[in-house]
């Protein structure tokens, strides 16, 4: 079946956005979800008070304690879930003037 096709008019929510600086980070893992795949690691990460999961293959994360961060996440039944691969550091451009 070809894909891309639309049944009715219904719109997708928006994703949410937030940003702040990053107040603590917790790790779980390594977890494995089933054979073959890589191993799973699970963050509990604090954004100016709010608190978010996150989950990805990667050890380490890409921003550090203290840094200002920027992300897409969606809230669920099990709370906010951060979309895989957007979490990075806000830029900001008086930084670099």
């Amino acid at each position: 079946m070809a894909g891309g096709f639309q049944r009715g008019n219904r719109r997708r929510t928006p994703k949410l956005e937030a940003r702040g600086e990053l107040q603590s980070v917790e790790r779980e893992g390594p977890f494995k979800e089933w054979l073959g795949m890589p191993d799973l690691y699970r963050y509990q990460l604090v954004v100016e008070g709010e608190s978010y999961s996150y989950q990805t293959e990667d050890a380490e994360l890409p921003v550090a304690v203290g840094d200002r961060v920027v992300f897409r996440y969606k809230e669920t039944k099990a709370g906010k879930w951060v979309d895989r691969n957007s979490l990075g550091k806000a830029i900001d451009p008086s930084d670099y003037q």
